[in-house]
């Protein structure tokens, strides 16, 4: 068990003489009743005498006197989709223990030009972000080191900036984007003066990579709290700026009768709230994009508000937004997909059947459907054709939905067809045949090739 590991570290440590407590995000989760996610040893340590006393440990980030310390080496890293956290991918059973240590200057608004080691853990808490993260815990008596007041704003709910929130979010301007998440993940406010500094350095988020954004956005999207995180991002002005293709929703009217929720905002906001727990990040993001196209596309016609082509243009603009925070080719896929094919659902009671059975063999279609769902809870609340596809689903085994093919080009050219263009509108016609029901064997197909394309 990590915790027990985590508590080993420690104990070696002291015997060696050195301060050693539990620190950050696992105090707090601990203090919450929560399990975390990893654990954090703060020590007055330095690495290399961390290194010395566990020989089987690695800086990770030596200058900044952080050593990860391996509880089983051959546990596999965890990876994540969407730009995977750099603790998801170095937890494999592994400890970071991080020297004592105040920052020294952050020029690229993002990391310290230097660090000072230090010998007290009061000198190590004053440079972190949030109270609620400040507080180190001595696991062997129970005993909270709190020079914060983190136990008290745990117990008020409160999100507050350690020191002065211009001089914490001047150091690291993520730490804007964090307050965010952590606000919207545990239904906390964040503190007065710290939420009026980020709304005041909102452009500053510019300066971070796309790639810390993205991966703090994906947690937010993935979290169980989406809709409370892009609430709080709106108000905080960060929203305009990270994603002003989402902001540029707001006021879009809707027509009433098929979105009586209110505007593209509104309807996009609450569709997060219905995305599954745990949540594919590429669904949360297929979800949060799949009306972005509407703002552009907006008009009011003689009948009623209209938004022709939205979809089209939804694409381009998710193709820009993922190539901006540097998605993989492989979720840029799947994000547009998912752009691409959600209005589909209104049209699957006119389909052929063949048209219907290539609709569910769409690459990841239950994250289709699941946005299909989240996509009807927050406008019309109709689902009959939600309930239909899963009924469908359910009664059709997988090789009815996708049989093997019954005709390839080999058994055409043997027919005396000449291979060209052609080939792949006879296949194509006779997957379609073979899908209706229409033919079921290689004789029969060969036959309704000859039928339909007489050479």
């Amino acid at each position: 068990m990590l915790k027990d590991f985590a508590i080993s570290t420690i104990r070696t440590l002291r015997r060696h003489g050195f301060q050693a407590y539990l620190a950050g995000g696992c105090v707090r989760d601990l203090l919450l009743k929560r399990e975390p996610a990893d654990y954090d040893v703060a020590t007055s340590a330095t690495p290399r005498q961390v290194m010395e006393i566990f020989p089987e440990s690695y800086a990770v980030g030596a200058q900044f006197g952080v050593v990860l310390v391996p509880g089983n080496p051959t546990a596999p890293a965890v990876a994540s989709p969407v730009h995977a956290s750099a603790a998801a991918s170095t937890q494999g059973g592994a400890i970071e223990v991080a020297t004592f240590r105040s920052d020294l200057g952050y020029s690229d608004g993002r990391h310290p030009d230097a660090v000072r080691f230090a010998l007290e853990a009061r000198e190590d808490v004053l440079r972190r972000d949030f109270t609620i993260n400040g507080m180190m815990l001595d696991p062997l008596t129970g005993e909270v080191l709190d020079f914060v007041g983190g136990e008290k704003d745990l117990a008020a709910q409160i999100i507050r900036a350690i020191g002065d929130p211009e001089q914490r979010f001047a150091e690291d301007k993520l730490r804007m984007l964090r307050a965010v998440r952590f606000a919207a993940r545990f239904e906390y406010q964040i503190e007065k003066e710290t939420k009026s500094a980020i709304a005041r350095h909102a452009e500053a988020i510019q300066m971070v990579s796309r790639e810390r954004v993205c991966g703090e956005l994906t947690r937010m999207l993935t979290e169980g709290h989406a809709r409370r995180a892009f609430l709080l991002l709106d108000e905080t002005r960060l929203l305009s700026e990270v994603l002003p293709e989402i902001s540029a929703m707001k006021g879009v009217a809707q027509p009433s009768e098929f979105h009586p929720e209110g505007d593209v905002f509104t309807h996009t906001l609450l569709a997060l709230d219905y995305l599954p727990q745990p949540c594919p990040p590429t669904l949360a993001w297929g979800v949060l994009l799949h009306d972005v196209g509407k703002p552009a596309t907006f008009r009011v016609a003689p009948d009623r508000i209209r938004f022709d082509k939205h979809v089209d243009v939804g694409v381009k603009i998710g193709e820009e937004i993922c190539k901006r925070l540097r998605f993989s080719h492989g979720d840029t896929v799947q994000v547009l997909a998912l752009i691409d094919n959600h209005m589909r659902f209104g049209q699957v009671s006119r389909m052929k059947e063949s048209t219907f059975k290539r609709f569910l063999r769409l690459a990841g279609f239950a994250e289709h459907l699941a946005l299909h769902r989240a996509d009807c809870l927050a406008s019309h609340a109709n689902l009959s054709t939600y309930h239909f596809i899963r009924e469908k689903l359910a009664e059709t085994p997988p090789p009815v939905i996708h049989p093997p093919s019954l005709v390839n080009g080999h058994d055409l050219i043997a027919a005396g067809y000449a291979p060209g263009p052609k080939f792949r509108q006879i296949l194509e016609a006779v997957e379609d045949a073979q899908l209706e029901g229409k033919v079921a064997s290689h004789d029969a197909a060969m036959e309704y090739v000859a039928r339909e394309f007489p050479r």
